[in-house]
């Protein structure tokens, strides 16, 4: 298990003064950036050997997120191969013990020149130390999206929402997809949020969010102009 401890900053802070929901999957995406750079395996590393590791989907509990100032611990762990997927825990806790995030997330590598899935590489086998999967419901690979939809603003990619795989960061999908329920006047507190990415989407791309019930949850698949989808996002509020 690898962690790190931090303080929520103000420029993380929503406008109700705690951590967003951006920043908190920012925090967990931080985290195992921090642990594969620990372990001699940072992104400069598997860029260097030809390949990127890219996130299939995310199932995040939140119990409830931490006020400005707060100190917290974030934890990850890998805890289990396939043959060409990783599985990934995640854990934030105050510095009391109390549980704030948990999360499961589905992992690839991905060819950088050919674009296509790899088998894991041998160098990766540096993440797997014997810790058990947390005691959460399986993750989905697939989130559906079916039935009506109800369509929010176009929006354009721009260079904010880049990073170092030159298409859009998997944290600001869910943004992007809280945004669109905000626009359409939708309320949106956030208990259970899953993911699957099915695309990528670079710089220019055109993103259009269509937005269906489910269930008493509310589903955004962020799609291209084409209709291709680049991801869906299940969002169930408390």
């Amino acid at each position: 298990m690898y962690s790190f401890d931090s303080r929520v900053r103000y420029s993380e802070c929503d406008e109700t003064g705690t951590l967003s929901i951006l920043g908190m999957i920012d925090y967990l995406q931080d985290c195992s950036t921090f642990h594969g750079a620990e372990l001699g395996r940072s992104f400069r590393e598997t860029m260097a050997d030809g390949f990127a590791w890219l996130i299939a989907a995310w199932q995040i509990e939140i119990c409830r997120l931490p006020r400005f100032g707060e100190r917290i611990t974030t934890s990850t762990w890998c805890y289990g191969f396939d043959r060409s997927l990783a599985y990934r825990n995640f854990l934030m806790r105050t510095d009391s013990g109390e549980d704030l995030v948990r999360a499961d997330s589905i992992w690839f590598p991905f060819a950088l020149e050919t674009g296509r899935i790899l088998r894991i590489p041998e160098s990766e086998q540096v993440y797997m130390e014997g810790d058990e999967r947390m005691d959460m419901p399986k993750t989905n690979r697939k989130v559906k999206a079916a039935g009506p939809f109800v369509e929010a603003e176009r929006i354009v990619v721009s260079e904010q929402l880049i990073d170092t795989n030159g298409h859009v960061n998997n944290a600001q999908y869910v943004a992007l997809a809280i945004d669109a329920l905000k626009e359409l006047g939708l309320p949106c507190d956030p208990s259970r949020i899953c993911v699957q990415y099915k695309a990528q989407a670079r710089l220019g791309d055109d993103i259009v969010p269509h937005v269906h019930e489910d269930e008493g949850a509310r589903v955004v698949d962020l799609t291209g102009a084409d209709g291709v989808s680049y991801a869906v996002v299940r969002i169930e509020s408390r």
